[in-house]
């Protein structure tokens, strides 16, 4: 099974979720119904309450007639889609359109203060930092910008890069009525995030994604924080922006493999949770690799409306929203095992969905054609189908002991179970498939 393809795809649909009541902590079997009864278009939708450990379902709208169908029409770049995360009196919008950074009332209601820090990255800062200042100040002379740029790269993504945020911070004498502003992908989002959250106690933040990894998934839901030479993520916190802003021009500086790489996360939304979306994403491909505007933005919407649900049930991962890390387990120890940068994070989870997908048939839990469905989806979004012939099985299991999905020393994985968007969460498994599934990806 040791295959490297490459590829690049996603998609979008629909879901309105049923989800059936969980037998224990260590066992969550998730279906997901219906994948139609969110509305793509200007109402708000009611979605019904769902009986998961008594928390309710939130109202999740989408508020601009710009939206696109599943036919993928012409696409909009005026009003903004907005998708809400209901989180209370912590919610907060997501915008998504076109040209959004030219919209400086967008941003703008959103800074409470008169300062703001932007953190951003020596590859997207020299692109669009002076537009995201232009956008914070335009009409708006009590604003004072600053701005910190840090080395692009996982690599970077540590304490000591994320200890020159707080240096310009505090050189800077900002407040805690300041903003701090994540202008860049996943580690620009996932530092600043943890940065806002520990400075001064906490401050506001916005994200403003500028990769499709960050757009569909790590700006949505605050998760917050940087890695550790021996795991990904492990220190961090849960800390929400005060909005979204997806400006999905700035995908035309992206570069392919990056793209690709956001585009796992999209995948991972079908898989999971939303059939309808992954049949989509079979059929849109070729629209979805040749960034067509109107697939993408519906693609992203998609993703936001699956995230934000998801997020709004289950804020801090008791359960529910440990399912959006499919592969995950697997991908990050790629990522720490084979060094941090080496691959993109969306290039080891397809890797990681592959054999979570490979161990979920190995225990008779889907049948084969999910299987060669999985392997043609990320072969046509040219995304590994295997991990690099470095890893080893005790590389993976070492890594894996550490995973933040651990429970008193049980870990527990995100596989598939039953029919195409349904999965489960759980440390209840034959431990002899994870061995099995290692083996077969492993040359020792």
């Amino acid at each position: 099974m040791a295959s490297t393809a490459n590829a690049f795809s996603r998609s979008l649909s629909a879901t309105n979720s049923s989800i059936s009541k969980p037998k224990a902590l260590s066992d969550y079997y998730l279906r997901f119904k219906n994948p139609n009864a969110i509305s793509l278009r200007s109402k708000t939708v009611g979605i019904p309450v769902l009986s998961f450990g008594g928390i309710r379902s939130p109202r999740i709208s989408a508020s601009s007639a710009q939206v696109m169908d599943q036919s993928v029409g012409e696409a909009s770049s005026i009003a903004p889609t907005v998708v809400e995360v209901d989180l209370g009196n912590r919610s907060y919008p997501i915008y998504i359109g076109s040209g959004l950074l030219g919209q400086p009332e967008l941003l703008q209601s959103h800074v409470h203060g008169k300062r703001v820090l932007v953190v951003t990255n020596n590859t997207v800062g020299p692109l669009y930092l002076d537009k995201v200042v232009d956008a914070l100040t335009r009409g708006n002379p009590n604003v004072s910008v600053d701005s910190v740029i840090l080395p692009d790269g996982e690599k970077y993504k540590n304490m000591e890069t994320l200890m020159k945020v707080f240096d310009k911070a505090i050189e800077s004498r900002l407040d805690r009525r300041c903003t701090f502003v994540a202008l860049g992908g996943g580690v620009i989002g996932d530092m600043c995030g943890f940065a806002a959250a520990a400075f001064l106690r906490g401050v506001n933040f916005i994200q403003i994604p500028t990769t499709v990894m960050a757009q569909v998934d790590s700006s949505v839901g605050g998760k917050t924080g940087i890695n550790h030479t021996l795991g990904k993520n492990l220190i961090g916190a849960f800390y929400q922006p005060q909005c979204v802003l997806i400006d999905t021009d700035t995908l035309n500086t992206l570069p392919d493999r990056e793209l690709a790489s956001g585009l796992a996360e999209v995948i991972k939304y079908g898989l999971i949770r939303d059939a309808s979306f992954f049949e989509w994403q079979e059929k849109n491909m070729p629209k979805l690799m040749g960034r067509d505007p109107s697939a993408m933005a519906y693609a992203i919407k998609r993703s936001c409306e699956n995230k934000a649900e998801v997020v709004s049930l289950d804020e801090k991962e008791s359960g529910l929203r440990a399912t959006l890390n499919l592969g995950h387990t697997f991908g990050h120890a790629i990522e720490t095992g084979f060094g941090y940068g080496q691959w993109l994070h969306g290039e080891a989870v397809a890797a990681g969905t592959v054999m979570a997908v490979d161990m979920s048939y190995r225990l008779g839990w889907i049948d084969d054609s999910i299987v060669k469905r999985v392997h043609n989806i990320l072969q046509q979004a040219k995304l590994p189908t295997a991990p690099p012939e470095t890893m080893t099985v005790e590389m993976f299991k070492s890594v894996m002991a550490v995973d933040k999905k651990v429970a008193d020393g049980l870990l527990r994985l995100i596989l598939l179970k039953g029919p195409l968007g349904t999965c489960v969460f759980t440390g209840d498994y034959d431990r002899k498939a994870l061995d099995d599934t290692l083996r077969a990806f492993c040359k020792s």
